[in-house]
């Protein structure tokens, strides 16, 4: 009894902990010049403050400003592993249309739905404490790991990612190479493939590449009331409707394939021969990953989305310069040059400049087999025994593309629970997670830093 009453005292405070930390608004843009350092600061502090015990066991360096690198000496060299995650968040501007203010941290519910309800729950502060936490327990329990295990947490992850490529800069002249990393990315989540009752924990083993492509059109300006045959704006729409009206070609990566035949093994007998046969099934399941959800369509091809359009700042004024920005997700096996030459095809005109600003190639696939992956697969086995666990090649792009030059065992997965809805939350109004997921995330890091 003293056991159990212990341990809700320590869940009790881990979740008045991510709830403190929620309360920060360590927002990140893409103008830095918009940015509240101070509130940067203030989370850094905070984090001094709640964990106390972790910050006098390992050493703690502050890098590129904000990013934090924390190192948890071993009993053995080599062999290091690195624990990843960021907090910085993306803008709730919209503030007005959550059901809870953003970053008020509300808890609502109780029992097995409670939820705790702001920016940053699920990305990526929920796993950022969850790593604090399982460190601060296993310290009390008098804990030393095996091999050095650092704690790196990125401080804008969510725009320009310089805090990630300065940490990896600082671990190479430490002569760190580690055997794993591990970031955000995948969740323990159910209803990915058609007859598979069955949760599926999906471990990032690579990620698409990813560039911002700007097609820039330039007229001359002038009033609206005499506008030439083809203004600069409508010159910009032809092409984004041409783009549109042509997808990039799908094809299934062996990561993807190595997805299908694991968890299709586990759905109805009839379903499991085809997928488990996805070789030879390649272009009938093509046709169904195209149509089955916007999810798995980007799971085979590379996307292009138009997220940012500028032009007139007058209503009564042509625009003299007329910018469309579109994001592009790039398929493993592809790159940011075959990227360009497909939009370029698409779009058949010499007046629209197409550039690619900040591109980054797919990411290395890690193994799917093998000692680490197996260390993996059993730390998920231990806290989720009836999930899945499967590779997968991650949709967005993460920080753990910059451990690649450093490391052949980068993985990408958040050990929580996400529902659809839930993962509709992720950069989107009212982002929330159940308290029990995050409680259970809390095990699966405690559980996996033993057993490193």
């Amino acid at each position: 009894m003293e056991d159990e009453a212990a341990e809700r005292h320590s869940d009790a405070l881990a979740l008045d902990h991510l709830r403190t930390l929620i309360r920060i608004p360590t927002v990140s843009r893409l103008d830095e010049s918009m940015i509240d350092w101070s509130q940067f600061d203030a989370f850094i502090s905070t984090l001094a403050l709640l964990y106390p015990r972790v910050h006098s066991a390992m050493s703690v360096d502050v890098i590129d400003g904000h990013a934090l690198l924390l190192r948890w000496a071993g009993r053995s060299a080599g062999d290091e592993s690195v624990l990843m995650a960021h907090y910085d968040v993306v803008a709730a501007d919209d503030e007005a249309v959550w059901t809870h203010p953003p970053f008020a941290a509300t808890v609502t519910g109780s029992g097995a739905e409670q939820i705790v309800w702001g920016r940053g729950t699920l990305d990526d502060k929920g796993a950022l404490t969850a790593i604090l936490e399982a460190v601060d327990r296993l310290l009390v329990a008098g804990f030393t790991p095996e091999h050095d295990v650092y704690l790196s947490f990125g401080h804008n992850e969510e725009t320009a990612g310089s805090g990630a490529a300065e940490l990896v800069a600082e671990l190479e002249r430490r002569g760190v190479h580690p055997r794993l990393v591990l970031d955000e990315g995948g969740a323990v989540i159910d209803h990915v493939f058609p007859g598979v009752t069955r949760p599926t924990a999906v471990v990032g083993v690579s990620e698409k590449g990813m560039a911002n492509v700007t097609l820039t059109v330039e007229r001359s300006g002038g009033h609206a009331s005499t506008p030439p045959r083809m203004t600069a704006t409508a010159r910009l729409a032809r092409a984004l409707v041409r783009l549109e009206k042509r997808p990039f070609p799908a094809s299934i990566p062996a990561p993807t394939l190595e997805m299908i035949r694991t968890i299709g093994s586990h759905s109805t007998p009839v379903l499991r021969f085809v997928f488990t046969r996805a070789r030879v099934f390649r272009l009938p399941l093509l046709a169904l990953f195209s149509r089955l959800s916007d999810e798995t369509n980007a799971m085979i091809r590379t996307t292009a989305a138009v997220t940012q359009l500028r032009a007139s700042d007058s209503a009564n004024a042509l625009a003299e310069r007329a910018v469309a920005v579109v994001n592009t997700r790039i398929a493993i096996g592809s790159s940011v040059d075959a990227t360009l030459r497909h939009i370029r095809r698409a779009v058949r005109d010499p007046l629209v400049v197409i550039e690619a600003d900040a591109p980054s190639e797919p990411s290395p696939v890690s193994p799917s087999t093998g000692p680490i992956w197996q260390l993996l697969s059993n730390a998920v086995a231990a806290v989720h025994p009836r999930a899945i666990v499967s590779p997968y090649v991650m949709l967005g792009a993460s920080d753990a593309r910059h451990f690649t030059a450093i490391s052949a065992n980068v993985y990408r997965f958040t050990p929580f629970e996400m529902s659809a809805e839930e993962r509709a939350t992720l950069h989107a109004i009212d982002e929330r997670m159940h308290v029990s997921t995050f409680l259970s995330g809390i095990r699966f890091y405690r559980t996996l830093i033993e057993r490193l």
